[in-house]
């Protein structure tokens, strides 16, 4: 389940929360853990209509998908209920997720959407004062998920 979320979401940073395994991408993408009886896949309740009649041979409640221990885990459902979460992640403003110095040095440059972010360099954000490596990556992030890149 693991190398499986991790393949469906890449960006998403491996933490323990809650006492189970969880991936974080601009919040809690999904979380799972393994029980006696079954393995729990916990990717909040909103993937739960959509993935509905895929859903209808697991036990489910209102966050929770439990996979028995005895069959298969379906790799294909998770990726996509994962990819369906990554696609949620996106803040509204993707912007306003990044730290304060890094929001004012964007700001200061005249930089306030992720269409003008990919109007620039790589090199260019990353000179800005405020930018650091941690901003780049979330930056780097920001526009893969919008389907851009930096201008080469």
């Amino acid at each position: 389940m693991r190398r499986t979320i991790q393949a469906a979401a890449p960006e998403a940073e491996e933490t323990i929360k809650y006492g189970i395994p969880t991936f974080w991408l601009n919040g809690n993408l999904v979380h799972f853990g393994g029980f006696e009886h079954h393995v729990s896949f916990f990717p909040t309740s909103s993937p739960m209509k959509p993935f509905k009649a895929e859903l209808t041979r697991y036990e489910t409640s209102r966050g929770t998908i439990r996979f028995p221990v005895d069959k298969p885990l379906p790799l294909s459902l998770i990726r996509k209920i994962v990819r369906f979460r990554v696609g949620q992640m996106v803040p509204p403003n993707p912007i306003a997720a990044l730290a304060a110095p890094a929001q004012r040095a964007l700001g200061r440059a005249g930089i306030t959407s992720v269409q003008q972010l990919s109007r620039k360099t790589e090199p260019q954000i990353a000179g800005l004062h405020g930018v650091g490596p941690g901003a780049l990556k979330q930056l780097r992030l920001l526009l893969r998920q919008s389907g851009m890149k930096f201008r080469r």
